[in-house]
C-alpha cells in the first residue's frame, strides 16, 4: 500500500545524478582537442563546484518535503488499514479508535530519521564530483603521453567507469556498497514501511488488540520465509507458545491460539527488513482464517533477476548521459535496447512478475529529446534559475538584463532585482560613505539616496543626515526656492539643466539659482556645519546663512557682525518698575541701532507690503497716526510675553527653582504658566516662596500690563488687581 511513496524520492535522486553526470561530461568535452585543456579544466573546478552545489541544495530542500509527506501518508495509511480491520470489535472499541487520531509526533520522528539518513550522503556528493573530475583530468592527461590512446578515448573510458560507479557510493555498517539512488530509495521505502506498520500496530494496541498475523507475500526472501502466515504478539514476550483466548464474538468461549513469538522478535530475525514487502494485519480469534504459506524460492530468484536487469538498464542510461562523443553514446544506447529486450523475455517467462518502467530509468523520462541551440538570453535565464547566489553575483549587468528579457517566474525575477539593488546600494555607499564614513558634501545626494544610506552609517553620521534633511525642509519653505529641486542630487539637477537647455524650457534661471544655493551651502556650511572662519564671508552672505543656522550658529554669526561693526550696548534699566524698565530697554536698544529704521518698518525693507499695511491698520485702530503713536495694544501684547519670561527667570534665580507646590509638581504643570493668567489658578499652584516673591516684586496679568504700557484703561485690569489682592490677603 505504501511502496509507491518511495518512488518519488528515488526519481529525485536519479534525476540529480543524471544532471550531475551531464554537467561533468559537458565540462570535460568543452575544448577537448584544444591546447592547454588540462590547465583550463583544473581552473574550472570552482564553477563546477558551484553548479553541483546548486543541484545538491535544491535536492536537499525537495527531498525533505517529499520524505515528510511520504511518511505522513504512510502513517495515515497504516492507521486507516488498522481501523478497517477492526470491524468485528464491539461498538465501544470502534468508537475509541475512531476518536483517536494518528500520532503526529511519531510520524515526524520517523520522517526526521529518514531525512537524516538520506541527506547524510549529500556531503559525499560534492566531494565525489570534484575528486572524480580531477581524477578524469589526470588520467586523460597521462594517456597520450603513454601512447595508449587519444585524449577523447581516455575521457570516454574514464566517464564510463564514473557512470558505472555512480556519482557517489559508500559502504554501510555491514560492509555493503550502495549507489546514491539505491540507498535513497531503500532508506525512504524502509521509513514509510515502518511508519505504516507502527501506525497500524499503535492503532490496534489502542483498541485492545494484541495479536497480528504476517502476510503471505509472493517471492519472499529467506529471512522472511519462516514468519509467513504466523501469529505474533504486539506487546507480549518473545518465544513460541500456545495459549487460550476468548472468542471474538462468542462470549465465554475460549479457543487455543499458537503464537510464533513477538513482532519485535520477528523483526530482529529479519522480518520487515529494508525493501521488505511483508505486512501484518489484526488477528481476530475465531474469525481470522490463516492462509497456508507456500515457499516460492523460484519466484524470489526471478524477482532478483528482474532487479539485476533493471540495474543494467539504468547503468547504460547513465553511460549515455555521461558520454563525451557520439560513438560512445550510440554504443550505450544499443546496450540499453539489448537489456530492455532481456527484460521483455524475462517477463514473458514469468507472467506473475510485473514491469515497472520507472525502475528502468534514472530520471523521469527516457532518452533526452533533441536539443536546440540555446540563445544567449536563454543561457542567462538558466543561470538565474539554476545557479546559486554567487552565480548571479558573477553575472554582468548586461547578462542580467538579457535574463530579464526572457520569461521568468517571481523567484528568479526577485533574485535579479535583489542583486540589482545590492549593486546599486554598493555603488551608492562607495560614493556617499567611502571607507565607512559619510562624505562631507551631502548636497550631492538626493533625499532618497540619503534615506538608503541612513541604515548603513553610525549614529554621528545619521545625525548629520537628519540635519541635512531638516535643512532641506527649511529651504523648501523659503521664498524663491523651488521645493521640487531641493531634494534632487547634483547629478539629477545637472540632468534637469541639460534637459531644460536642450528643449528651450523657461526654468533655467531657477535651476541656476538652486545650483548657486548649493554652492553657497557647500562653501559656508562644509560638512553640514557653519564654517569655522567667517571672516571671508560678506555681510549679505552672513545674512543668508541665518536661514539655515541653529541657535549656536546664529550666535556666532551675530558675534561676527558685532566684531565688524562694534556697538556699545546700553546698560539695562533698573528703576524697580518692571514695566518701565522693559520699555526703557526697548527705547535704548532702538536708539543704539540708529540709523537703522524702527522694527515696524523692517517689513517694508523686505518689500513686504502686507506687513506695512497691517502696521498702518493697527495704528489707525488705536486712533493715532503711525508717526505719532507710542505703543499699541498689539505691541503691548508682544512685550507682555517678554515681561513674563523676565519675571520667570528672575524668580527662578532668586528662589533656586522652587516655584511649584508639591501637588502642581506631581501634576506636571509648567512653572512659566504661573506668571500669566488668573491669579486664583497661579496662587493655587505656586509655592509659598513664590507667593512671598510676588508680594515683593508684583505679578501682572496681560490686561494690567497693557493698561500700564499704553496708558489707557483696560476693562479687565481692575478685576485682575482685585483678584491678586484677594489671593495675597488669604496668606
Amino acid at each position: 500500500m505504501v511502496e509507491p511513496l518511495a518512488e518519488r524520492t528515488r526519481d529525485l535522486y536519479a534525476a540529480a545524478e543524471q544532471r550531475l553526470l551531464g554537467i561533468i561530461a559537458r565540462q570535460l568535452a568543452d575544448g577537448l582537442d584544444a591546447p592547454g585543456w588540462a590547465e583550463r579544466k583544473l581552473a574550472a573546478i570552482q564553477p563546477l563546484r558551484r553548479a553541483s552545489q546548486a543541484v545538491v541544495d535544491e535536492l536537499g530542500k525537495t527531498v525533505t518535503t517529499e520524505v515528510h509527506d511520504a511518511v505522513a501518508d504512510a502513517y495515515n495509511t497504516g492507521h486507516r488499514a488498522a481501523v478497517a480491520e477492526l470491524g468485528a470489535l464491539p461498538d465501544s472499541a470502534r468508537a475509541l479508535v475512531d476518536d483517536t487520531t494518528p500520532n503526529a509526533q511519531a510520524a515526524d520522528r520517523l520522517a526526521e530519521q529518514a531525512v537524516n539518513v538520506v541527506t547524510s550522503t549529500h556531503s559525499a556528493i560534492l566531494r565525489t564530483v570534484v575528486d572524480k573530475f580531477r581524477q578524469v583530468v589526470a588520467e586523460v592527461t597521462a594517456t597520450p603521453l603513454l601512447g595508449i590512446g587519444t585524449r577523447r578515448q581516455a575521457t570516454q573510458d574514464a566517464m564510463r567507469r564514473f557512470a558505472d560507479q555512480g556519482i557517489t557510493s559508500f559502504r554501510d555498517k555491514a560492509g555493503r556498497r550502495w549507489q546514491l539512488t539505491s540507498y535513497a530509495e531503500m532508506a525512504v521505502r524502509t521509513s514509510v514501511a515502518r511508519a505504516a506498520t507502527e501506525a497500524h500496530a499503535r492503532t490496534l494496541t489502542d483498541a485492545g488488540v494484541d495479536l497480528v498475523v504476517v502476510s503471505n507475500a509472493p517471492r519472499e526472501c529467506p529471512l522472511c520465509r519462516p514468519w509467513e502466515g504466523r501469529v505474533l504478539t504486539l506487546t507480549g514476550p518473545a518465544g513460541a507458545r500456545t495459549f487460550e483466548v476468548e472468542h471474538a464474538t462468542d462470549d465465554g468461549r475460549m479457543i487455543p491460539v499458537r503464537v510464533a513469538g513477538s513482532l519485535d522478535e520477528a523483526r530482529l530475525a529479519g522480518l520487515q527488513h529494508p525493501n521488505c514487502r511483508h505486512s501484518t494485519s489484526a488477528y481476530t480469534p475465531g474469525i481470522t482464517r490463516i492462509e497456508q504459506a507456500k515457499p516460492d524460492p523460484v519466484g524470489y530468484e526471478a524477482g532478483q533477476r528482474q532487479r539485476a536487469i533493471e540495474r543494467n538498464i539504468r547503468k547504460y542510461k547513465r553511460r549515455s548521459a555521461a558520454a563525451v562523443d557520439p560513438a560512445a553514446r550510440k554504443a550505450a544506447n544499443a546496450k540499453v535496447r539489448q537489456w530492455q529486450k532481456a527484460q521483455r523475455d524475462h517477463l514473458a517467462a514469468h507472467p506473475d512478475l510485473r514491469r515497472n518502467p520507472a525502475r528502468e530509468q534514472p530520471g523521469a523520462s527516457n532518452l533526452p529529446a533533441p536539443r536546440r541551440e540555446a540563445t544567449p538570453e536563454q543561457v542567462e535565464q538558466a543561470r538565474v534559475w539554476s545557479g546559486d547566489a554567487q552565480s548571479v553575483r558573477e553575472m554582468s549587468d548586461d547578462q542580467l538584463a538579457a535574463a530579464l528579457r526572457t520569461p521568468l517566474d517571481d523567484r528568479a525575477r526577485a533574485r535579479i532585482e535583489g542583486e540589482a539593488d545590492r549593486r546599486d546600494l554598493a555603488q551608492l555607499l562607495d560614493r556617499a560613505a567611502p571607507g565607512g564614513h559619510l562624505t562631507d558634501d551631502l548636497a550631492t545626494l538626493s533625499d532618497s539616496e540619503l534615506g538608503r544610506v541612513l541604515g548603513h552609517v553610525d549614529d554621528h553620521d545619521a545625525l548629520r543626515i537628519a540635519a541635512e534633511l531638516d535643512r532641506r525642509d527649511l529651504a523648501a519653505r523659503l521664498p524663491g526656492v523651488r521645493g521640487d529641486l531641493v531634494g534632487l542630487s547634483d547629478d539629477e539637477l545637472a540632468a534637469r539643466v541639460r534637459h531644460a537647455i536642450t528643449h528651450g524650457l523657461d526654468d533655467v534661471p531657477e535651476l541656476a539659482a538652486e545650483a548657486n544655493r548649493r554652492d553657497m551651502l557647500a562653501r559656508l556650511f562644509p560638512g553640514g556645519q557653519l564654517a569655522v572662519d567667517l571672516t571671508a564671508a560678506s555681510e549679505d552672505e552672513l545674512a543668508w546663512c541665518m536661514q539655515y543656522a541653529d541657535g549656536d550658529e546664529m550666535a556666532r554669526i551675530g558675534a561676527e557682525l558685532d566684531r565688524r561693526e562694534p556697538v556699545d550696548m546700553p546698560t539695562p534699566a533698573s528703576s524697580g518698575d518692571t514695566v518701565d524698565d522693559l520699555l526703557a530697554d526697548r527705547d535704548a536698544l532702538a536708539e543704539a541701532m540708529q540709523p537703522a529704521p524702527d522694527p515696524e518698518g523692517w517689513g517694508a525693507l523686505a518689500d513686504d507690503e502686507q506687513f506695512a499695511a497691517e502696521a498702518a491698520r493697527l495704528a489707525r485702530t488705536e486712533g493715532e497716526e503711525p508717526e505719532e503713536r507710542r505703543i499699541t495694544r498689539a505691541e503691548a501684547r508682544a512685550l507682555y510675553d517678554e515681561y513674563v519670561y523676565r519675571q520667570y527667570l528672575a524668580a527662578e534665580d532668586d528662589l533656586r527653582g522652587v516655584l511649584l507646590n508639591k501637588k502642581a509638581q506631581t501634576a506636571g504643570h509648567d512653572p512659566v504658566s504661573l506668571f500669566s493668567g488668573p491669579a486664583r489658578i497661579a496662587h493655587a499652584r505656586a509655592s509659598d516662596e513664590l507667593k512671598e516673591w510676588w508680594q515683593e516684586h508684583g505679578r501682572m496679568t496681560q490686561a494690567e500690563f497693557i493698561e500700564k504700557a499704553t496708558g489707557r484703561e483696560q476693562r479687565w485690569a481692575a478685576g485682575a488687581r482685585k483678584n491678586e489682592s484677594d489671593q495675597q490677603n488669604k496668606r
